[in-house]
């Protein structure tokens, strides 16, 4: 058994604990329905034990950090939090004194969220690149300077150090952890019962375009957003979407851009490199690829993700698609 300890106090995020939890237990239903045993034992743990409160209100029972033994646990991550709660996690002395006995002695630790401030406060994240919510980013590494903080991926891991970015990134880190401990098939299969729109690596950027488009743009570019999204194969030109919109095309490019922070080329070609990442991922070969994105031929697509990752598609393919 590979035993999974999530590390909780009053005003934790509720998610940070609830998804990964829900990964490493949808693996086990997994590998049962495949007549295999289970992998993960969970367990929950606070500084005193009993009842604990997340920030949604919602409670969890927990054992009390000074009843687990080193040998108790392979993998360890701390729950995040707003800011009082995860400063009263960080002060915390029964925490503070249990940590360090715990965490040199398991197989891989981290944090989902915030949860990295408590790592840090106690030495555990020194020299080491490290992810977090974005809005904490420029905190933790005011507070701690040799912390290596990426700002932008969703998790990151470094030798031991497993850390994610905000809330549902847990997820995507869960997800990886299991594809390294059992393999990326029982993973897709719990990303797949889960819901999920792909499983997410973690170089992905938490500033999805879209995204930040639909909240910034104004509501007739939020449904033109989701029309692209969903077109990315198609010819997606000024005049194209500007009569979409129903505006001239002048009026169209100031407004997207004002409304957006890119051009409509810019904000189009953004789109289909991230839909392109994703599918080569997948294993999908450049000539598809490029052909659902709207990059084709392929040499169209290859300059463009070259340009804007740093790296040919085909050397990307064959390092991250998924086995």
């Amino acid at each position: 058994m590979h035993r999974i300890v999530l590390v909780t106090y009053p005003g934790f995020e509720l998610l940070d604990v609830s998804g990964p939890a829900s990964v490493f237990n949808g693996a086990n239903r997994a590998l049962a329905r495949r007549n295999k045993p289970a992998v993960y034992e969970i367990r929950l743990i606070s500084a005193t034990g009993g009842t604990v409160t997340s920030s949604s209100g919602v409670a969890v029972e927990t054992m009390a950090v000074s009843d687990l033994l080193p040998a108790d646990v392979d993998t360890l991550l701390i729950a995040g939090a707003e800011r009082e709660p995860l400063l009263e996690a960080v002060r915390n002395e029964a925490l503070r004194r249990a940590l360090p006995r715990l965490v040199p002695q398991t197989k891989r630790y981290g944090s989902v969220c915030t949860g990295g401030f408590v790592l840090a406060a106690l030495g555990f994240l020194d020299g080491k690149r490290v992810a977090t919510h974005w809005d904490s980013s420029e905190p933790l590494t005011a507070a701690f300077p040799n912390v290596s903080v990426d700002s932008d991926a969703l998790y990151v891991v470094d030798g031991e150090v497993w850390t994610s970015a905000g809330v549902t990134t847990g997820i995507d880190m869960a997800l990886a952890m299991v594809a390294q401990d059992i393999d990326s098939t029982i993973a897709s299969e719990v990303a797949k019962r889960l819901v999920l729109y792909a499983r997410r690596p973690g170089y992905q950027s938490q500033f999805s375009p879209v995204l930040q488009a639909q909240v910034k743009g104004d509501s007739p570019f939020a449904e033109l957003i989701e029309w692209i999204q969903e077109n990315l194969g198609a010819q997606l030109d000024v005049p194209i979407l500007a009569e979409r919109a129903g505006m001239t095309e002048r009026t169209f490019h100031r407004k997207f851009v004002a409304s957006t922070g890119e051009t409509p080329a810019r904000f189009v070609e953004i789109a289909r490199l991230d839909a392109a990442r994703m599918l080569l991922s997948r294993g999908l070969s450049l000539k598809s690829v490029a052909a659902q994105v709207g990059l084709y031929p392929p040499a169209r697509l290859t300059e463009a993700f070259e340009r804007r990752f740093g790296i040919a598609p085909r050397l990307f393919r064959d390092m991250h698609a998924e086995l």
